[in-house]
């Protein structure tokens, strides 16, 4: 049996300590492969149209810098092992966007955790996991957090 050879492996990150151990795996799959690795972090939109009340350059401040802290701990896990890591940080809808990326840029492999929303959240919004794995026409490797809290591990 041969083993399956990639040249472009996407991980999705979203900051959540969901997340870590996706990392770990897509750094060492691309070590092991020679793949070059994405961190993928996308801004969520929430539909909203912003009416200028003042906050809204704060909040998307606060929404660039953990896009920013969640892609550098790609990198710096990337780093550590010698792979090189291109970071890409994306405005929308998280799963449709990855989705998007992915086929753009012929990425072989997107590699997740299980992403941080969880309960009424996950109710309210689905999950963006279940909804790469059911719709992506890339293949999908989800790997199990440890946790279910909301912690971030950047």
């Amino acid at each position: 049996m041969e083993g399956k050879s990639y040249d472009k492996i996407m991980i999705a990150t979203d900051g959540s300590k969901q997340v870590e151990k996706a990392v770990k795996a897509a750094v060492e799959l691309a070590r092991l492969t020679g793949a070059r690795l994405y961190a993928v972090h996308v801004i969520a939109s929430t539909g909203y149209t912003p009416r200028n009340f003042g906050w809204e350059e704060s909040l998307r401040e606060i929404l660039e810098a953990e896009a920013k802290r969640a892609v550098t701990f790609v990198e710096e896990a990337g780093k550590a092992s010698g792979i090189e890591v291109e970071s890409v940080i994306l405005d929308g809808h998280p799963a449709d966007r990855i989705m998007e990326f992915a086929e753009q840029e012929g990425i072989d492999l997107i590699v997740m955790g299980t992403l941080g929303r969880t309960g009424l959240d996950r109710f309210l919004l689905g999950s963006v996991a279940e909804k790469i794995v059911r719709h992506s026409k890339t293949p999908v490797m989800v790997v199990k957090g440890e946790t279910a809290n909301e912690e971030s591990v950047f």
